[in-house]
């Protein structure tokens, strides 16, 4: 998404995806001529929508300069902010929470967590966000998991090919993000073994899915815009929470046209009570996930990401709205 002031131009990204609730909703009330952001950022500005379908690129386009803005999970921002050292980007906010489990098939053989020794786990990415977690959990239970063997098998594919391969018994289990959870457990034949939730008892089962990004130097010409662009955003987000029906019919409409596929309501709606739209980027659970990839063997070292948020223009807006701000981590 891009947006026109006074004859300068900025530009925005989003991605056709559940998890990116507010901005795929938000780009259906432009389609629709009733612009959510548009009228919330003021006459003299028009709202251009992009649309990305996968973080790495909507994060290449961003550091080039081709967007300013984009809604984007945790380990494409987490890589770019290690390869620019900081200086190019800030978390201004969160968006999505949880939506995140492990699934075996019915004909895995897998009950209990020793049935996982020579398993085949499927990962949506090497190194994003669920293949950081399944690495990790694996880990934590006794198991040998290096990034191309050990005990148990990682094995990082696309996610629309894990019911395929689960279906044919060339994998026995996947950790992975709605909507996919739900669809392997209403089309793959899967049921969950655990949901990732659990895992996160120090941020109370929250854990960052989404969040948003912001360029440094854009953020600096414009804070006035990036202000007024963070309060509709933490309206839609209230909106969506109490008119949950009239949004999913919204998104399901808008997945539809971005994508050009149709989708299965029973799904989306399945995945729609699984995940939290939130303004909170639960940085705990960010920090948590970059050591985590270390103590797999994605990062030489633990990253530092001290300076990743900047959280001062969302807090002054919760503020004006009367809301908790959130927390700032250094």
């Amino acid at each position: 998404m891009g947006f026109v002031e006074n004859g300068s131009q900025s530009k925005w990204g989003i991605f056709p995806n559940v998890t990116h609730a507010q901005a795929v909703i938000g780009h259906a009330f432009t389609r629709e001529g009733h612009g959510w952001f548009e009228e919330r950022l003021g006459s003299n500005v028009v709202v251009r929508w992009y649309v990305y379908n996968a973080g790495p690129s909507a994060m290449e386009a961003l550091l080039a300069g081709t967007i300013d803005m984009t809604y984007v999970g945790p380990s494409p921002a987490i890589n770019a902010y290690l390869r620019t050292g900081g200086r190019k980007f800030k978390i201004i906010a969160g968006g999505c929470s949880g939506g995140a489990a492990l699934l075996v098939h019915t004909n895995s053989g897998i009950t209990n967590t020793s049935d996982f020794k020579g398993k085949r786990v499927l990962t949506p990415q090497l190194g994003n966000t669920q293949d950081v977690a399944t690495r990790a959990w694996l880990r934590s239970l006794g198991y040998k998991v290096g990034l191309t063997g050990g005990d148990v098998w990682v094995l990082p594919v696309s996610n629309p090919d894990h019911l395929t391969l689960l279906r044919k018994g060339e994998a026995h289990a996947s950790w992975t993000v709605e909507p996919w959870v739900s669809s392997l457990e209403l089309e793959g034949g899967c049921k969950i073994f655990l949901e990732e939730r659990v895992l996160w008892t120090n941020t109370s089962g929250r854990y960052v899915t989404t969040h948003l990004v912001c360029s440094t130097d854009f953020s600096q010409r414009h804070p006035d815009l990036v202000k007024r662009w963070l309060r509709a955003h933490v309206e839609l987000s209230q909106w969506i929470s109490t008119n949950k029906l009239a949004a999913l019919e919204i998104l399901l409409r808008e997945l539809q046209v971005e994508t050009g596929f149709v989708l299965n309501s029973n799904v989306l709606s399945r995945a729609w009570d699984r995940l939290e739209l939130t303004w909170d980027p639960i940085p705990a659970s960010l920090f948590k996930n970059a050591k985590d990839g270390f103590e797999v063997g994605l990062f030489p070292q633990v990253p530092d990401l001290r300076g990743i948020y900047e959280l001062s223009y969302l807090n002054s807006v919760l503020k004006e709205l009367r809301l908790e701000p959130v927390e700032e981590l250094k």
